[in-house]
């Protein structure tokens, strides 16, 4: 089982003069919101996580939600023999999260992880499901702790793209 997860930074914290409410799309994917975020495979009790405290949550829900659907582009979807790739860069960094699709399967490993540890994998509807759920969940946090976030229009227009499952 899938769970994906984030905590907020205290090291980090957002300017007090921000306007939530007219927030351009750079500021709320890059400038705001940092943290750490997780993918756990609650069966096998493996993780790949980050540890940094800088990187932007919601960019970070945003591009895995995206991801998700660039490597379902293949019109053969799960019976494509084809790996389907695609990666995940960390702004401040060179370090990137990697994903790979073979049939209906999605292979999770990041650059930090040691050589010799397989990737954690994932079905690509339940990736998808918990990808979308994450973001929701997210976006329902951050609006609930910042004034005005709720009626950002980047914010609806997120909602709308990425719909729950």
């Amino acid at each position: 089982m899938l769970d994906i997860g984030y905590s907020l930074s205290p090291r980090f914290p957002d300017p007090p003069q921000t306007d939530y409410r007219r927030a351009d799309t750079h500021s709320l994917r890059h400038d705001l919101f940092s943290g750490d975020v997780y993918l756990a495979d609650t069966k096998a009790d493996r993780e790949v996580s980050t540890a940094w405290g800088w990187v932007p949550v919601l960019d970070f829900a945003w591009a895995l939600c995206s991801i998700v659907e660039s490597i379902d582009s293949d019109p053969r979807g799960s019976r494509a023999a084809g790996p389907q790739r695609a990666e995940l860069d960390f702004t401040e960094s060179a370090d990137r999260m990697l994903f790979e699709r073979r049939f209906g399967w999605v292979d999770v490993e990041a650059d930090w992880m040691a050589r010799d540890e397989p990737p954690l994998t994932f079905s690509h509807s339940e990736l998808r499901r918990e990808a979308r759920d994450f973001l929701h969940d997210l976006i329902a946090d951050l609006t609930d702790m910042h004034d005005g976030l709720a009626d950002n229009p980047v914010i609806w227009d997120l909602q709308a793209r990425f719909p729950r499952s």
